[in-house]
């Protein structure tokens, strides 16, 4: 982010692990089209040039004594103060406070309201500190990170603003009142102060993480509104002084003032800012856009390789994130674990890509893409239902085409894969999905649907009737393979009829010869007219097809891509096909059985046998070039 918004310099002072993971980060933002290496040298020469200008290796390593410090003292310390003067920062100032000789007479009230902060490392108070205890011969307490009082009457943490409030009356000659708040709110003791001051000014530090301090002065400067409208003068002016961001969009604060941190230095500063003996020129860094939609859709996201070692575990938890936040059942997710992505085949290539927290090890995103024989596909896009909306997922689409597109030989791209067969397509009852991709540039004109079935208790099925007559009239048979001895004909049909990565599927099916199997329906002449995968409980393809997985001990069969060669008897091929699988899955003692990768309406046909929809999807294709510029 920091390179992104133009920085040269960026400074890591952690761990030398946390400084390789963000090298890598750079690399990554240049990988993944974020910005460019010439953006990177642009910043290489800036700051070398800057080096030049300032010494040499000669000279800083033959420095000239300690006599030397007192004669640049006086010199640093005028530029010290030049910087901070030059700091401060006036975001708004609506009402005209400033400066405050200008705004309210010298005889009216003036309250300063400040948190309880830790002092800074580098300010006097915390050397004080520091010193007092060295010259006690006590050993510092974790307490004594927040000791720094006088009077017990101070509250830890209230002396960091005191001096502050000391300089800023003798600089205004008048009188100051100073008390500090907490989480509690608004009590009565600020309520008394609010009714006797003219102007309030309110300190903050962090307030986008001490929701506090943004409530505190959200409720004051409501308080001092109604006050307003009964004709009493209460102004107030709000003082980041840490993050510039605290109230940088909300216009209800008219008067907003930046100092970016609160050692004595830039509280003096603001003193003279306030008080008018300089007139602030700072800039807010960065840029603020009005439009949060503009800004979510302009969000880079780093996308990584996927490492199963280092976030296999955490797809697994993202999965079942996914699985409960979506309206659709995508309750196979759920049991599904991190290896269905990973096919292992040599004629598939494979990459799959993440959006990671590199700290907690979270995924916040996952792509998966797969290649065989000219078609790209992206099996799979999951975000954090928590991390969705800010660009993660087209993060991971843009980075997933852009290794596809690359591929050479690659003729189209295609949404949706059946091995593995995780995702057929877009769920058809997410529309919100539907559109995302359009929006994305894929073509949704002409979907072709997929759907998965199931008869949920195979015990209590029977056979629907009439089919068995139909089939016997239609003079089809049915035989049942193993192996890939007598699977030419087979693996023909399908490769002619069907996607590569089914072709793929019906290899690795033949493979497992004690789990799997084949039937083939056949006509006249021992003419192929269809195939279907079928399999047993807990075999090994299940892990690629996880709607065959189960969360408790039963036996779910697997009745797989039915592949039908087009013709006046395809509907009767397809139940024959059906009823075949079927009953192999009852006869090894299956519980249920499911039905996957139903094409288009020929799902109507099979649900009269006695199956129920399980999930419907669409799968998309679309021409590469379709894409032109994916950085």
């Amino acid at each position: 982010m920091a390179v992104e918004a133009g920085c040269d310099l960026v400074l890591l002072c952690r761990a030398y692990d946390v400084q390789l993971e963000a090298i890598k980060g750079l690399k990554l933002g240049v990988e993944n089209g974020i910005f460019t290496k010439e953006r990177i040298y642009t910043s290489l020469k800036r700051v070398l040039r800057l080096k030049d200008t300032c010494t040499s290796w000669q000279t800083a390593l033959n420095p000239p004594g300690i006599s030397l410090l007192s004669k640049l003292h006086p010199s640093h310390m005028a530029l010290s103060r030049k910087a901070y003067d030059d700091s401060i920062t006036v975001i708004r100032d609506k009402e005209k406070l400033l400066p405050l000789s200008e705004s309210m007479h010298q005889e009216e009230e003036l309250l300063l309201l400040t948190p309880l902060v830790k002092p800074l490392p580098a300010s006097s108070l915390t050397k004080s500190i520091l010193q007092a205890k060295d010259a006690q011969g006590l050993a510092p307490t974790p307490h004594d990170k927040w000791l720094h009082r006088e009077k017990g009457a101070i509250m830890s943490g209230e002396g960091v603003f005191r001096e502050f409030g000391r300089s800023l009356a003798r600089s205004r000659h008048g009188k100051l009142l100073h008390t500090s708040y907490t989480a509690n709110g608004v009590r009565p003791v600020h309520e008394n102060l609010i009714h006797r001051a003219s102007c309030i000014i309110i300190v903050t530090a962090d307030a986008n993480r001490n929701l506090y301090q943004a409530g505190f002065t959200k409720h004051v400067e409501m308080m001092c509104s109604m006050l307003r409208t009964r004709g009493q003068k209460k102004s107030v002016i709000v003082v980041a002084v840490s993050s510039p961001y605290d109230f940088a969009m909300d216009k209800s604060i008219g008067t907003y003032i930046c100092t970016f941190d609160f050692t004595e230095t830039a509280m003096h500063a603001l003193v003279r800012a306030l008080c008018g003996y300089i007139v602030p020129k700072g800039t807010l860094p960065g840029t603020l856009r009005k439009s949060k939609k503009v800004l979510k859709s302009r969000q880079h996201w780093i996308v990584e390789e996927y490492d199963r070692h280092r976030d296999g575990h955490g797809l697994e938890e993202l999965t079942k994130a996914v699985a409960r936040a979506n309206i659709v059942d995508l309750g196979h997710l759920e049991s599904m674990p991190a290896a269905s992505f990973e096919l292992f085949n040599q004629n598939i290539k494979e990459a799959h890509f993440v959006v990671r927290n590199s700290s907690t090890h979270a995924l916040y995103g996952f792509a998966a893409t797969y290649f065989v024989d000219g078609i790209g596909i992206l099996g799979a896009i999951l975000v954090d239902p928590s991390k969705r909306n800010v660009s993660v997922g087209r993060s991971l689409h843009r980075r997933a085409l852009r290794y596809l597109i690359g591929k050479r030989g690659v003729k189209k791209l295609q949404l949706g894969t059946s091995f593995p067969g995780v995702f057929l397509g877009i769920p058809i009852d997410e529309g919100g999905v539907k559109s995302w991709f359009a929006n994305n540039g894929w073509d949704v004109q002409f979907p072709k649907r997929l759907t998965n079935l199931i008869i949920n208790d195979l015990s209590s099925w029977s056979i629907p009737e009439g089919l068995l007559q139909s089939i016997q009239r239609a003079n089809l048979s049915f035989d049942l393979i193993h192996g890939l001895d007598n699977a030419e004909s087979v693996l023909s049909h399908v490769g002619s009829c069907a996607n590569p990565e089914v072709l793929e599927l019906y290899k690795c099916a033949l493979q497992e010869t004690k789990a799997c199997g084949i039937v083939r329906a056949k006509g006249p002449g021992d003419t192929l007219l269809g195939t279907i995968i079928i399999c047993r409980p807990g075999s090994p393809l299940s892990t690629f097809v996880p709607p065959l997985l189960s969360n408790v001990d039963e036996g779910i069969g697997g009745v797989l891509a039915p592949v039908v060669h087009p013709g006046s008897q395809d509907v009767l091929v397809l139940q024959g096909l059906t009823l075949m699988g079927v009953r192999q899955n009852k006869a090894h003692k299956s519980a249920k059985t499911v039905l996957s990768w139903v094409q288009d309406d020929s799902y109507e046909q099979v649900m009269a046998m006695g199956f129920e929809i399980l999930q419907a999807y669409e799968e998309l294709t679309t021409a590469p070039d379709n894409w032109t510029d994916l950085n």
